[in-house]
């Protein structure tokens, strides 16, 4: 359910709501938020609630550091694990200056801007995740280890596979927070999980991400685990990914799917510092799975792109390299923008490489442009794109 603002306070009054949760991201996507009582919530929606901005990554420095946070009514959800009486609900906010103009750093603001612009296009983008995560044990002070919970592989079922009771209650969580969690089920690692959401608009999808995250760690905790959503947690295993769906519908009927990512793979080289931000990204591409080189083919795990196997309203794309350290308000927001100048400059894409590029022999594969082998050459590329440069002026590679 989307909330009004009114809707929102008799909400608050009639289930008996006592903390409100502002919520926001930093730069790199990691959730923050401050606490507020519902007698505060009618200052919030009219003025914001001040915060110090040059403690948040990414946000500037302490000359003109006071930022406001306006809540965004439609993304009002209780936090389940919180107690029942004296509920506590949280809503994602609108970062605003003093003057009440837009912080141009706001992430969900420029996924906003992005969607907009596909809105003035006739183009609709919608967006699934595929998370993948590993459980880690912890020690007697709860402290982190590097033991993974079980030793079960791809789709084991219990008893080996001991994630089952933890994913049942992500997934019993998400749904009561109004996700709609499709699939669950043991990865290759040991250890690792895998769920993926429903696909819905760019920015729920989004919001979706980060609270699916905060979520997972949240019954992780709860269980006596660790969940680790890094790139390579272990070194001789499968890393996490983030496989980031998408499907393109327009006004008029065209399939435009091809230009789409056709402008995707165009500008995939120039987009991987901000897909895959830490130096354990570049550990996990180009291994088990992992993409490498800037390929797309029909139902081929081997490449970057792969165009699975479904018709009508699940016809999308699905790119393999993004992965959990990523913003995902900045990476959905870069696609978009890089699928709508596919369509606008009628971008066709290159052959389909249809063969395990694993395995492939090297007369195939050394004529492949490949991903960036490492952060700072990912960052490198990036700082020099204008096209990145035109959507995140200034963003900070640090």
């Amino acid at each position: 359910m989307r909330y009004t603002a009114d809707e929102v306070f008799d909400y608050i009054k009639e289930e008996d709501v006592r903390f409100i949760r502002l919520s926001f991201c930093d730069i790199t996507g990691k959730q923050k938020n401050i606490s507020i009582q519902p007698g505060e919530l009618k200052r919030a929606f009219r003025d914001g609630i001040a915060f110090d901005a040059s403690a948040i990554r990414g946000f500037g420095d302490t000359v003109g550091s006071d930022l406001f946070l306006v809540p965004d009514p439609a993304t009002l959800s209780v936090l389940p694990w919180r107690p029942s009486h004296g509920k506590v609900v949280r809503m994602f906010s609108e970062i605003r200056r003093p003057d009440g103009t837009p912080f141009e750093r706001d992430s969900r603001l420029i996924l906003r801007r992005a969607v907009e612009r596909a809105k003035k296009a006739g183009i609709t983008v919608s967006i699934g995740t595929e998370y993948e995560f590993y459980l880690f044990l912890t020690d007697e002070n709860g402290a982190p280890t590097h033991t993974p919970f079980d030793r079960a592989g791809y789709m084991d079922v219990a008893p080996a596979d001991k994630g089952e009771n933890v994913r049942r209650e992500i997934c019993l969580t998400l749904i009561e927070m109004g996700m709609q969690p499709e699939r669950s089920h043991h990865e290759e690692g040991p250890g690792q999980n895998e769920i993926d959401c429903r696909y819905c608009d760019a920015l729920t999808a989004a919001d979706n991400a980060v609270n699916f995250v905060n979520v997972v760690r949240m019954s992780a905790e709860r269980n006596g685990l660790w969940a680790d959503f890094s790139p390579k947690p272990l070194a001789n295993e499968s890393g996490n990914g983030m496989h980031i769906n998408l499907s393109v519908t327009s006004r008029d009927g065209v399939d435009y799917l091809p230009s789409f990512m056709a402008g995707i793979l165009a500008r995939i080289r120039e987009m991987t510092a901000i897909l895959n931000p830490t130096e354990a990204s570049y550990a996990r591409l180009g291994v088990m799975k992992a993409p490498k080189y800037i390929t797309w083919s029909s139902g081929n795990r081997s490449q970057l792109v792969r165009v699975p196997a479904a018709t009508g309203e699940y016809r999308r794309m699905e790119l393999r390299s993004p992965d959990p350290e990523a913003n995902p308000y900045l990476a959905f927001a870069l696609l978009i923008h890089a699928g709508l100048d596919g369509i606008e400059q009628k971008m066709t894409l290159p052959t389909p490489i249809d063969c395990d590029l694993y395995r492939a022999p090297s007369e195939v594969t050394e004529g492949l442009d490949t991903l960036p082998a490492s952060l700072s050459e990912a960052i490198d590329l990036a700082r020099e794109s204008a096209f990145i440069q035109s959507i995140l002026p200034g963003y900070p590679f640090v």
